[in-house]
């Protein structure tokens, strides 16, 4: 059952918030306009707010002080560089952000295969699309935690919960494991131990 505007509170909408900043973080590399809007000082007092939690209090310092610490165009081009060598050029070992790459056993992953279709069909029935110029498969994490941050607004808990069970959780701690053990900077192991996190314990509390 899905819920209603009126009955949608505001803690719903932060996570809905949270989820929606992890998906643009995952969904492509950070341009200037996006690095200004994620240093702007309400930026500031929401990363402060997530950081509150003492479990990745040090990695959202992390994200906040490279953020800050970009200061021309060379050391923009530097993160977006690790952003490319983490999630676009494919390699054996690369943590690719896509589902079927954790969850497709004994057999190459498809792009565009079975979770691709899966989570297809969830956009499907809550009338949703990928937009125009994101051409990555539906199972890429970036639209998955952009669903899950549709979902708190607009799912039970009970179905919420399952989502994340089933469709987040099934891989993204192996996915955040190959992200630590690659990434050469801070900032995106950061994310994903944020991510991995925040996740989990959205979970723990729809119990």
């Amino acid at each position: 059952m899905s819920q209603t505007a009126s009955s949608v509170s505001e803690l719903d909408r932060v996570r809905a918030v949270v989820y929606q900043l992890l998906s643009s973080l995952f969904g492509r590399e950070i341009d200037q306009a996006r690095l200004e809007q994620l240093t702007q000082p309400q930026a500031t007092a929401f990363w402060l707010q997530l950081g509150q939690d003492s479990r990745i209090s040090d990695d959202v310092q992390v994200i906040m002080t490279q953020l800050k610490q970009i200061g021309n165009e060379r050391q923009l081009l530097e993160l977006a560089a690790d952003y490319c060598g983490l999630f676009l050029i494919g390699s054996k070992h690369a943590p690719t952000p896509y589902a079927s790459h954790f969850l497709v056993k004994g057999q190459e992953p498809l792009a565009f295969g079975e979770q691709h279709h899966l989570m297809s069909d969830f956009l499907k029935q809550s009338h949703l699309t990928v937009q125009s110029d994101f051409k990555e498969p539906a199972d890429h994490l970036a639209v998955m935690l952009a669903y899950m941050g549709h979902l708190c607004t607009h799912a039970s808990p009970e179905a919420q919960s399952a989502y994340l069970n089933d469709c987040l959780l099934s891989w993204l701690p192996a996915f955040c494991q190959q992200v630590e053990r690659q990434d050469s900077g801070q900032f995106y192991q950061a994310l994903a131990r944020i991510t991995l996190h925040w996740v989990d314990s959205d979970k723990q509390s729809l119990v």
